[in-house]
């Protein structure tokens, strides 16, 4: 029986783009004869998310979708935690509802885990060759502050930190006991997963085709201070 991947999407407010992102999903081809398996939680978005998702499903029964909806706005850590309980493939990767990043890329972070190389696999956008969108100097040095500070008490050589694309093998993902409802979960899970005796951790190259926020962008300055918080609770504190 083939393994699976789980594509874990937390969506709000993405109407625009949903429909958009599974076409790409759709059109991967996974190395190793690997199945997808899609899983949207729909953080009580304002706008037609949900029916933009559910018209898809109708028009494309042979995508495997799950679709999940959480009745209040929790945040998007709390969606992902959802889809992440539901999820049913031996990995797991992170997948944002936009076209920030590209699903094509998906075997780039899986070679490392099937060459039986490393258990978890980050994707930086600050490493390799691949296009990146030039956006936001000031949030580049504020990523590259997270991602230093982090791996200060880590003891990781991450570039990127706050990638959307994190692969896991599943049993390690769903081992972690995750807190976290709005963007604070990519110090935590950093964290707690550079704790894991043993855990091998990998990290490649991917491209990013940043938005505006004028395109959607939701991320604030308020997050980044979330972020050093999370950074030092789930480090410093939590030990």
């Amino acid at each position: 029986m083939s393994a699976t991947l789980s594509i874990v999407i937390p969506a709000y407010n993405e109407e625009k783009t949903i429909h958009l992102i599974l076409n790409k999903i759709k059109a991967v081809e996974l190395i190793g004869g690997l199945q997808k398996e899609i899983i949207i939680t729909n953080d009580c978005s304002k706008d037609d998310t949900e029916g933009a998702i559910q018209r898809y499903m109708a028009a494309n029964p042979d995508v495997h979708i799950r679709y999940l909806r959480h009745e209040v706005n929790q945040g998007k850590g709390a969606a992902l935690h959802t889809g992440i309980q539901h999820a049913g493939g031996d990995y797991i990767i992170i997948q944002d509802a936009d076209l920030e990043y590209d699903p094509a890329e998906y075997n780039i972070l899986l070679r490392p885990i099937l060459d039986g190389f490393a258990d978890v696999v980050f994707g930086s956008r600050f490493m390799g060759g691949r296009p990146h969108r030039i956006l936001f100097f000031w949030h580049s040095i504020g990523n590259k502050f997270l991602t230093s500070l982090s791996n200060a008490f880590t003891n990781l050589n991450l570039t990127d930190m706050e990638t959307c694309y994190k692969m896991f093998r599943s049993d390690i993902l769903k081992g972690m006991s995750l807190k976290e409802k709005r963007f604070g979960f990519e110090p935590e899970v950093t964290a707690r997963v550079s704790r894991i005796p043993n855990v091998r951790i990998y990290e490649v190259g991917i491209s990013y085709y940043g938005r505006t926020y004028a395109e959607g962008k939701k991320i604030g300055w308020k997050d980044g201070f979330r972020a050093i918080y999370c950074i030092l609770k789930y480090n410093l504190w939590a030990k």
